[in-house]
């Protein structure tokens, strides 16, 4: 009997709609803080801040694809604290990398100061990118069952 070649896992993170969503949620999340878009200076913040969040959690998936949604979300979850942390130190080599536009869309700019409202809006953008997730299924946590059903090859007995 021929062997028939296994179908892409259905819970594998697609890079391409990784990368496709994170260029959406930038472009969401600079125009969000732009003043074109005309939003209240706190929703522009915290908007940005949670898309900020959101675009850690599609970069952890995509950079390591193996990881379940909830390690992921822990991961982006950290990243997004130390990186909120690191505004407490402003030593000038560092508040220099912040000053370039790479620099402060990541880190921060020089004048940033540790904020705990920025750290719930980041939490609230990767748990919002975890749920979407595994709404959509398209990474689970922990094992998956083998193909085939019972009695077929991969399946249960």
């Amino acid at each position: 009997m021929a062997e028939v070649a296994p179908s892409r896992d259905p819970g594998r993170r697609s890079r391409r709609m990784y990368i496709l969503a994170a260029l959406a949620v930038v472009a969401v999340g600079l125009w969000s803080r732009s003043d074109a878009a005309g939003l209240p200076w706190s929703v522009a913040k915290y908007a940005g801040d949670a898309l900020w969040g959101l675009v850690v959690f599609l970069g952890t998936g995509l950079l390591l694809p193996r990881l379940t949604t909830p390690t992921a979300a822990g991961l982006a979850a950290a990243f997004a604290c130390a990186v909120e942390a690191s505004q407490l130190y402003h030593a000038p080599w560092l508040d220099a990398v912040r000053g370039t536009r790479p620099g402060g869309l990541v880190l921060g700019t020089p004048a940033a100061t540790f904020a705990w409202a920025d750290i719930a809006a980041y939490l609230a953008g990767t748990a919002a990118g975890a749920v979407a997730e595994r709404a959509t299924g398209s990474r689970a946590g922990g094992r998956r069952a083998p193909p085939g059903g019972p009695g077929q090859a991969g399946g249960p007995p």
